[in-house]
């Protein structure tokens, strides 16, 4: 099979994605998460601060909600795999019905009820839930169409590198809902006009550009072999311990020491130049900004860098060495002038060129995983695998809300300081460099232990895709001759 890059048009061999359905699915990435991060972003403020119901209430339904996601994306992922469909038509049903629905829930998140406080939260609790139910189809359709849309590992890769980056430019473009925010507030716009407008931009337009996606072709035909029910669904993860092991090397990586980058910016930062004051939030900015954008064209070169280094498994093995590398000495650098904070940024900004590859890395191993799983046990597992992205992510983030609340209790963290203006005790600031600067290290180790665990070759991706051909046509001509 001939090397095939995205703009080479001339490598029409088997299992290739014209680069025009790869834009499609790439631009039904950024749309899906337009929502996405409009949602998970902004609802919570605007019901807090623009409907102004209990904080600790709203809190408490969020919660609820990771409880909701722990369930409900497994039984997804499981439904989708046992579930009769047509030959190449899996996954592209979810693809073209799911996006309107979601839009249309988006958009009834951000209207004024006019309901009492407790009808605002059942109300919340009816349509979010809802939402997160019907996302979890479309997420699962999205992501696992990758798995689908070639035979090839290669291509799959190809296909996985600009999916990531669509994905990546929809959650920047939410980024700007700030300046959009006061841009509108000074053109004479209400919170309430405000919110809604966007809510109809980033979520029923976005999912309305999602349904690009669905312009994409499965390549790969399931197996006639069905899972018996859900739990059958569930326990062919034994089958695959790749995929375990992605998984709990995704949930080890955040399990580090820190807190939130605000609570080190907002406190500890601040410059002047010249006449000029950088405040902690202007820092923070210009520390995203600048330390992004390397990561973000990083991504253009993932699946280029795994094939000289080996594979992707060296490529998430790198990442990690160079972050560790690259926090023990930003942590000698300093930050206390701005000077130092610059040179902080750029040596941040380092650690984020290959750490922008490892969601590539990780779909493309996904992929690998479920025709490993196959071989072994005849079934296609895009649905049960590709939810286990959800369920892995929703889990990190209460992990990582556990640990933050923990560690800013124990440092002694008092919000109310910062809104009279006033610093935190020297105990927490203190801590603040550290944890910033060094706390990641602690979960960077737990991941190159977890992944040094995983099977990852070009020998086994090519012994993978041979005895996987050889199953399909044994599979197709006992079909033909059962048709006979």
């Amino acid at each position: 099979m001939k090397k095939l890059f995205l703009f080479d048009k001339s490598s029409k061999g088997e299992g290739y994605v014209p680069n025009n359905l790869i834009f499609a699915y790439a631009s039904g990435l950024a749309g899906q998460n337009l929502t996405y991060f409009y949602i998970t972003n902004w609802l919570k403020y605007f019901y807090i601060n623009i409907l102004h119901v209990d904080p600790m209430k709203i809190s408490t339904v969020f919660s609820a909600s990771y409880v909701w996601d722990a369930v409900n994306d497994p039984l997804v992922g499981a439904y989708i795999d046992k579930r009769k469909y047509k030959p190449y038509r899996k996954l592209r049903p979810f693809l073209l019905y799911t996006p309107p629905i979601i839009g249309l829930l988006s958009t009834m998140m951000f209207v004024n009820t006019g309901f009492k406080e407790g009808g605002m939260i059942v109300y919340l609790v009816f349509i979010y839930f809802l939402w997160d139910l019907v996302y979890s189809f479309q997420d699962v359709g999205l992501w696992g169409m990758i798995a689908l849309a070639s035979p090839h590992s290669e291509e799959r890769a190809r296909i996985s590198q600009w999916v990531s980056i669509g994905a990546g430019a929809g959650s920047a473009v939410v980024g700007l809902f700030q300046q959009i925010r006061s841009m509108l507030l000074g053109a004479g716009f209400s919170e309430m006009q405000i919110f809604f407008g966007c809510a109809l931009v980033f979520g029923l337009g976005g999912e309305l550009i999602s349904l690009n996606a669905a312009r994409v072709h499965e390549q790969v035909a399931a197996s006639e072999e069905k899972h018996e029910g859900f739990l059958q669904s569930i326990a062919v993860l034994r089958h695959n311990p790749k995929l375990l092991l992605i998984s709990l090397a995704r949930f080890s990586l955040d399990l580090s020491p820190k807190v939130q980058n605000a609570y080190f910016f907002e406190n500890c930062t601040g410059y002047t130049v010249g006449k000029m004051n950088i405040s902690g939030q202007t820092a923070e900015f210009l520390f995203g900004l600048f330390g992004g954008i390397p990561g973000s064209c990083a991504s253009f070169f993932a699946t280029k860098i795994s094939k000289r280094i080996g594979g992707m498994k060296k490529l998430l093995l790198l990442s990690q060495f160079t972050a560790i590398i690259i926090r023990i000495i930003t942590f000698f650098v300093g930050y206390n002038t701005f000077a130092k904070f610059i040179v902080m940024t750029l040596l941040i900004s380092l650690v984020n060129l290959p750490g922008a590859m490892m969601d590539i890395a990780y779909r493309s191993l996904t992929t690998d995983s479920i025709d490993e799983t196959e071989i072994k046990t005849g079934l296609r597992t895009e649905g049960i695998s590709f939810s286990m992205q959800n369920f892995t992510s929703k889990m990190k983030n209460g992990a990582i809300t556990l640990i933050e609340g923990f560690l800013l209790n124990a440092l002694g963290y008092d919000s109310k300081r910062k809104e009279a203006g006033l610093p935190q005790n020297d105990k927490f600031l203190k801590a603040m460099w550290p944890m910033f600067s060094l706390g990641p290290i602690v979960g960077a180790v737990l991941f190159l232990i977890v992944i040094s665990f995983i099977k990852d070759s070009d020998e086994l991706r090519a012994e993978t895709e041979r005895k996987l051909k050889e199953m399909r046509a044994l599979r197709s001509s006992t079909t033909s001759s059962q048709a006979l």
